[in-house]
């Protein structure tokens, strides 16, 4: 365990984040899998409006620092092809 004041405050703010990260991902992953879900079961309607709200926390979770912004990118670029996949 830490013993200086500041490397006290790190591991604070460590925790605090990783919280935070956490909670993020994990919202991100299920916006993904509800979209998926959609997909799989053929509802294009249901999937193309799950997008924009999975895009949107996608984006979200990448302009806290969580992931890369590449990798939110990918993510939605995958899921807007599979969705689309559905219209032919």
């Amino acid at each position: 365990m830490a013993n200086h004041k500041s490397a006290l405050k790190r591991a604070r703010q460590t925790i605090i984040r990783r919280e935070r990260n956490k909670s993020n991902k994990t919202q991100m992953k299920n916006a993904i899998k509800v979209v998926r879900s959609a997909i799989d079961d053929g509802d294009q309607a249901k999937a193309s409006s799950l997008l924009s709200m999975a895009n949107s926390i996608i984006f979200k979770t990448a302009s806290k620092g969580t992931i890369h912004k590449r990798t939110a990118s990918r993510k939605v670029s995958r899921l807007a092809k599979a969705a689309n996949s559905l219209k032919a």
